[in-house]
């Protein structure tokens, strides 16, 4: 199975000095842009502050932060607004590692190319 991972640039609304970039793992099976919680008060505060129980793949839940409105950049993509999700991460081989989900990647126009291993542009939003 391959992996996909895309730069991606967060930034706050209310505070756009305040701002992260990355790489990012394309995960179809999260809904949202997962953060790492250690990286939350870099982006400040928000308006949007709730907390959201998780199911996670291995079925246990956790407790997430959902915040926004940000600004969400997806390497090659149109700027989009949106929420991300905070989590406890641990960080694998000494750095985190964010998950792309399946709300920004629709909103981006982003669609998965399964065997290019890569994001593709979608022409027109779907409303089916």
């Amino acid at each position: 199975m391959g992996r996909i991972v895309t730069q991606v640039a967060v930034e706050n609304f209310a505070f756009p000095d305040q701002r992260v970039e990355f790489a990012a793992m394309v995960d179809t099976g999260a809904s949202h842009l997962t953060l790492p919680q250690a990286w939350k008060e870099k982006l400040g505060d928000y308006p949007i502050n709730r907390e959201e129980t998780l199911y996670m793949a291995d079925q246990s839940t956790v407790v997430g932060q959902v915040c926004g409105p940000v600004k969400i950049e997806i390497e090659g993509f149109e700027p989009i607004a949106s929420e991300v999700l905070f989590i406890d991460m641990s960080p694998a081989e000494g750095s985190y590692e964010p998950l792309l989900g399946y709300i920004p990647l629709e909103q981006s126009k982003a669609a998965v190319d399964m065997l290019g291993h890569r994001l593709v542009p979608v022409k027109h939003l779907d409303l089916k």
